[in-house]
């Protein structure tokens, strides 16, 4: 074997070595990675459009929540926060028949004079002429009036004494039909609220201070109660936080309010609300106006304006005027000047409770011929109903629990 020879296989053998000790450490090497990482199983993808998942929307759609940033140096990691669940966007107002419940409840054996005058009558084991001085007294210092008490007294006496009463349960029976004869329940005491080919219109109007605004809020919710679609108007431009007030009424019960600027025409804010309630095919539009004294006539004069401007669109098929029962002989004066301006078609009496004197039912429909239709109870948000002659009566002779 020559020298060439030789060196071509010792240079192929160390060649060879190099080869597998390199295959060798590579090897190795795979195999310590395999040990120190496990093996990590891929995401499931979230279902998209189209598929459907555990978190998955309805449509199909999924919300991703964005990926939390990683803090800097030097950042705070903020707080968590807090969702709180979503409270009902609607209230549901109280029906009808349990706010009439209610009133009785607390008309009855109340601390007012017509109440204490009535009880005192049938209480008496026997009636002389002191009793029928002392009843007539009560029953005109309750607002009831000089010409209805006089009636009263003069009826119960002839009764009382043809038909030989000597009993408080046969005297009650008595004063009970004679009350509800002078409430007379043969008056209309529905509302207009049925919409015919155009929504119905309520205007409120009254003086101020009597819980206007807040009537009308409270009269949307007997409506929706009612299941008829309302539309508020916020014609009480003069008053800073009424419109906010009516919209603050309106939105819990889901009725939207037509509102304008404040100190803007009071006229062209009805008119808007009547035209919104027209195109949105409403059953009702109740149109608050700003309070005003019976004795300015200029204020008087643009109240007559705006019930003119909202019958371009629609009639006015009813004018509410609400009085504080509280204010006695005052509030009939009140009562004949906003008669006489527009036409009022039936009253509110507000603060119709325990402290009132309940006599002005009687003696506000006799100055007007205009019924009592509804009744505020309190300050309670469903504390406003329907006014029940017979209720009304039971309750005032019903004794205290």
């Amino acid at each position: 074997m020559d020298v060439t020879t030789l060196w071509f296989i010792t240079g192929g053998v160390i060649l060879a070595a190099f080869v597998i000790v390199g295959l060798i450490a590579v090897n190795r090497r795979t195999a310590l990675r395999g040990r120190r990482q496990p093996e990590i199983e891929p995401k499931p993808t979230p279902p998209g459009p189209g598929r459907r998942g555990k978190d998955a929307d309805d449509d199909g759609s999924v919300a991703i929540a964005e990926r939390p940033r990683a803090k800097g140096a030097g950042e705070v990691e903020a707080p968590p926060e807090v969702v709180e669940p979503e409270a009902p966007l609607v209230e549901t107002p109280e029906a009808p028949e349990r706010r009439l419940a209610r009133l009785r409840r607390r008309l009855a054996g109340s601390n007012n004079a017509l109440s204490r005058g009535l009880l005192l009558l049938i209480s008496r084991d026997r009636i002389d002429e002191d009793t029928w001085d002392d009843f007539e007294e009560t029953l005109i210092s309750s607002d009831l009036g000089v010409g209805p008490t006089t009636e009263l007294v003069e009826t119960l006496r002839t009764r009382f004494r043809v038909d030989g009463v000597s009993d408080a349960r046969t005297a009650r029976a008595i004063l009970r039909a004679e009350l509800v004869k002078l409430v007379d329940p043969s008056l209309d005491r529905t509302l207009a609220t049925d919409r015919l080919e155009l929504p119905a219109v309520i205007l409120v109007v009254g003086v101020n201070g009597t819980g206007k605004t807040t009537t009308v809020g409270k009269l949307a919710r007997v409506l929706v109660a009612e299941d008829k679609d309302v539309l508020l108007g916020a014609a009480d431009t003069f008053r800073a936080a009424a419109a906010d007030q009516l919209e603050t009424w309106g939105s819990r019960v889901g009725v939207p309010t037509v509102r304008g600027a404040e100190g803007a025409d009071p006229a062209s804010v009805a008119y808007e609300a009547i035209r919104a309630g027209i195109e949105q095919e409403v059953d009702v539009v109740l149109v608050d106006t700003a309070g005003r004294l019976h004795t300015k006539t200029g204020l008087m004069d643009e109240l007559g304006k705006v019930k003119r401007v909202i019958e371009r669109q629609a009639p006015v098929g009813e004018v509410l005027l609400v009085l504080d029962a509280t204010t006695g002989q005052n509030g009939l004066a009140q009562a004949r000047i906003f008669a006489e301006v527009v036409d009022v078609t039936g009253i509110v009496l507000t603060k119709l409770d325990g402290s009132a004197k309940g006599g002005i039912v009687i003696q506000v429909q006799r100055e007007l011929g205009v019924p009592v239709k509804l009744v505020g109870l309190g300050e309670g948000a469903d504390d406003l109903a329907p006014f029940d002659p017979e209720a009304f009566v039971d309750a005032l002779l019903e004794p205290a629990a």
